[in-house]
């Protein structure tokens, strides 16, 4: 684990773009890697969330990432008595990749050499957070989560996003990404700090507003010769009841994947 000193001397971080943010510090770091968990007004599916990966005692600290929840899903009380070692509350624009910049930045000054990324909207399995940490203290650079590997578990998946995750989504960034991909939609994945601070990958940029960094960084890993591995995760949606999702309507899914494209066309490297 990094030093608070070393942490303060990231390699390029005075150059980072992130939102502004408040922090609210709830405990002392206690683990080598972050789990980071992006919401916005999930209700009771981030509470049970959090009560579940309490109770599983994950190797890990607890960060949500908050885009600026109204509903009282995440009320101090409640929060503090849940595992959660802080809870980041994004004040400028952007969306989910603004949230996710806002959150890796904090974690790497706090000295995290790695961080895990899972959903606020209680579709996931929490148990593979453990097997993510595994492979990072292996080596490896970036785990994605496959709900379509051997062991993996694919739940009331919406046909739609079948079709288009296993029949456009990680072709098309798997061939970007020198490595094949099962399930790259899936926000279940984790990182080395190693790699986020690569100055080939630069995640900290303004650029990165919605879905974007997540295919990025799925593209780049390989691209530059990073140790990447999946694990098989569990992925269920609600039986008869609406999709815990903010895609909505044809303009919205039409806007991932632009997204997929630009990420897989190199349009998000850095120049430099």
């Amino acid at each position: 684990m990094m030093s608070d000193a070393e942490a303060d001397l990231l390699p390029g971080s005075q150059l980072w773009e992130v939102p502004t943010f408040t922090v609210t510090v709830h405990g002392i770091r206690e683990h080598d890697h972050a789990l980071v968990i992006p919401v916005i007004n999930e209700g009771d599916r981030i509470r049970d969330q959090l009560l579940r990966i309490r109770e599983a005692k994950l190797p890990v600290d607890v960060i949500v990432a908050d885009g600026g929840s109204t509903d009282g899903s995440l009320d101090p009380a409640f929060i503090s008595t849940a595992g959660v070692r802080a809870v980041l509350t994004k004040t400028g624009p952007g969306k989910l990749s603004a949230q996710l910049r806002m959150a890796y930045a904090w974690c790497l000054r706090e000295g995290y050499t790695g961080i895990v990324t899972i959903d606020g909207n209680g579709k996931d399995g929490v148990e593979a957070v453990a097997d993510m940490v595994g492979k990072l203290e292996q080596g490896y650079d970036y785990v994605q989560g496959s709900r379509y590997l051997p062991g993996g578990v694919a739940e009331n998946t919406p046909l739609e996003r079948t079709i288009a995750n296993r029949g456009i989504h990680a072709p098309v960034l798997s061939l970007a990404g020198r490595h094949w991909f099962t399930d790259t939609t899936n926000g279940f994945r984790g990182y080395s700090a190693r790699y986020l601070l690569d100055p080939r990958v630069q995640p900290f940029r303004d650029v990165f507003q919605r879905y974007e960094l997540l295919f990025y960084l799925t593209v780049r890993a390989g691209q530059i010769g990073m140790k990447v591995a999946q694990v098989p995760v569990q992925r269920r949606y609600p039986a008869n009841a609406a999709t815990p999702t903010k895609i909505n309507g044809l303009g919205g899914k039409f806007d991932v994947l632009k997204q997929t494209f630009a990420a897989a066309s190199g349009r998000f490297s850095p120049k430099s």
